[in-house]
């Protein structure tokens, strides 16, 4: 018998990362999911992916502070082995991330610096991290956002990130494309989720004029995302490498 796939989802308490974790269990994926201090709602996680029949686990990872991945990287070595009995691990999902909205104007260095140590810096060297636990044959999908296509004031430092995430990929999928390992970006639109303090979610006028503004006349729910990164990982879509897929039903089109 073939063993189980498992993903590792960075971020993966809440949000667009518990959701994928559980779209990916409910395909028949095992789980490793980060946290960064919701050490109880990463948990809880862990337990309904459980119930519903699949293997989880829940660590503890500041992907703002690169110092602490080496250590991170034996912790997963052993949850894996004492977990699965494996030392290697099927798909790694670069989701982990904040959202900071002020005007290019007001941006401080200590808020581009966050930005960066979260959203760039951490996956780039988490991914450098992972390489000898990810199997030949992987993938990886790394969170963007439309905000690296479509320009809205206030969010200059955090698509400046985004942006250099999607250079990443591509330069991944080159670099790791003799081990087979396929690498793509997801570029979500405006979700509901408690992001940024769940604006889009909350505030009914921005609903209103980002559903407005979306082809298919709505804002995005978890669900469209947690799809979209659970398909690129187990779906029939080993030929799709290097390229930044927008999941954002159409919006400023």
């Amino acid at each position: 018998m073939t063993s189980s796939k498992i993903a590792l989802i960075t971020g993966g308490s809440r949000g667009l990362g518990r959701n994928a974790a559980l779209h990916l269990a409910r395909a028949g994926v095992d789980i490793v999911l980060t946290y960064h201090s919701r050490r109880a709602e990463a948990e809880a996680v862990a337990a309904e992916i459980a119930d519903s029949g699949r293997k989880a686990a829940a660590l503890q990872l500041d992907v703002g502070e690169s110092a602490g991945f080496p250590a991170f990287a034996q912790a997963l070595a052993a949850a894996l082995a004492e977990t699965w009995g494996r030392k290697s691990f099927d798909f790694l999902v670069n989701n982990a991330g904040i959202g900071i909205n002020v005007p290019f104007a007001e941006t401080t260095e200590a808020q581009f610096d966050q930005l960066m140590n979260i959203h760039l810096k951490g996956a780039f060297f988490l991914t450098q991290a992972m390489l000898p636990l990810i199997e030949d044959g992987g993938r990886i999908v790394n969170l963007s956002s439309g905000l690296a296509r479509f320009s809205l004031p206030g969010f200059s430092a955090y698509a400046a990130m985004k942006g250099g995430i999607e250079v990443l990929t591509r330069y991944l999928a080159k670099e790791l494309g003799p081990r087979h390992i396929r690498v793509n970006a997801i570029a979500p639109g405006a979700i509901e989720t408690d992001f940024g303090g769940g604006a889009v979610r909350d505030n009914a006028e921005m609903n209103r004029a980002i559903a407005g503004a979306t082809a298919l006349g709505r804002v995005g729910l978890p669900d469209d995302v947690g799809g979209a990164v659970a398909t690129l990982l187990i779906g029939e879509t080993g030929w799709i490498n290097g390229q930044r897929i927008e999941v954002s039903g159409g919006v400023f089109l």
